[in-house]
């Protein structure tokens, strides 16, 4: 069984690194024993769900253990990838459908204004952000509407980054970011206007909880608007090429259970919600040139819908080549006694996890916007 998360390991590990601007050279900074320490942490969670041969064993048992301990997972993952999520991809560590002649940042940015248009955020509010990152989609939504964010995160190396980028972007009166656990949100009943959460409740080892926590702290009428990570009507469970696919996006992605969509839609109204709206975002089609780009593109190297420099490099480096390179980068790196110990095997975690995000995409049997707007009654 895996050993209970080392709080001061994680510490050691990150030392002052949250203070550095760009995230490599934070990465750099890292304590190299640390690192290594909970690289292998993390990599020993998933020992008993597959051998060298990548043959799933015990899936159900080891999915249960995860489950239970949830928060380690979660701040392990989290303590190694967050570096190499803001260098690799952005600051909004989420995807997004693309539109003809947008930048991939604009594609971020309108993915997150228009969850906050439907869920009808306006500048009275003081709305939460369940699961917040390091901040971007709270400083993006905060500037869009003028509202008041406060982001939740279980990891506190990530509450660090969101409110140092806060403090540089001079926004530290729209947005607040705290520590906590979002299975246990330490708000009182009705503290928030309305509530969203962008690619993050998936942690949780219950959707039907963690919607119960946010239908608590959510004023009577508020709304709760969810990007969702699910498997899709396509999923079966008793294929096991389907169960690989799901279980190499757990692991790749520090997930101790993902649903399939029924279920979320149906914890949504046993916490207590109208659902409003469900739909799954990567199947509407507006027209054959703005779908032509699916929301796996950038990780399955389409390079043919970069927009900027900063897109070509970007896809090039998140392509299944790119990430070969930082690999073999990352050895030398380590060698050199220049990235600390683990970097490589972070990246190759990562790696793996993204061919099963293409995969699923693919095969239409994983969607990563799910979205549910529901509403606590009067």
């Amino acid at each position: 069984m895996p050993t209970q998360d080392n709080t001061t390991t994680r510490q050691q590990m990150h030392g002052k690194s949250s203070e550095e601007r760009n995230a490599f050279l934070s990465l750099l900074q890292k304590d190299s024993k640390a690192h290594e320490a909970v690289t292998r942490e993390y990599v020993r969670r998933w020992s008993s769900n597959g051998d060298d041969n990548g043959n799933v064993e015990d899936i159900e048992s080891g999915r249960e253990t995860r489950k239970g301990e949830y928060m380690s997972l979660v701040n392990n993952y989290y303590d190694l990838v967050t570096d190499f999520y803001e260098e690799a991809w952005a600051q909004s560590f989420h995807f997004c459908r693309f539109a003809p002649g947008e930048s991939f940042l604009q594609s971020l940015a309108r993915h997150e204004h228009y969850l906050a248009h439907r869920i009808g955020i306006d500048s009275s509010m003081t709305v939460l952000d369940v699961g917040c990152g390091v901040g971007k989609p709270a400083r993006q939504l905060a500037t869009f509407t003028g509202c008041k964010v406060v982001g939740l995160n279980n990891n506190a190396y990530q509450v660090e980054r969101a409110t140092a980028h806060a403090v540089r972007e001079k926004l530290e009166e729209r947005v607040e970011f705290v520590g906590g656990d979002f299975m246990k949100i330490n708000f009182p009943p009705s503290s928030f206007d309305a509530a969203y959460a962008i690619e993050a409740t998936v942690h949780a080892p219950s959707l039907e909880a963690v919607y119960s926590q946010i239908f608590r702290v959510l004023k009577p009428g508020g709304v709760f608007g969810v990007y969702e990570w699910v498997m899709t009507d396509a999923y079966n469970e008793s294929n096991e090429h389907h169960r690989e696919i799901r279980l190499g996006i757990e692991r790749g992605n520090g997930i101790a259970n993902m649903v399939p969509r029924k279920e979320a839609l149906e914890a949504m109204k046993k916490a207590g919600f109208v659902v409003e709206h469900e739909e799954d975002l990567a199947q509407r089609k507006v027209s054959p040139i703005a779908d032509r780009r699916p929301w796996y593109a950038p990780l399955a190297g389409d390079l043919a819908g970069a927009q900027t420099l900063g897109d070509f490099f970007g896809v090039l480096r998140m392509s299944s080549v790119g990430r070969i390179g930082v690999g073999i980068l990352l050895r030398t790196m380590e060698t050199l006694r220049l990235a600390p110990l683990g970097s490589a095997e972070t990246a190759a975690e990562l790696s793996a996890g993204a061919d099963a995000l293409v995969a699923g995409g693919r095969e239409g049997l994983f969607t990563p916007m799910y979205l549910m707007v529901a509403r606590k009654p009067l």
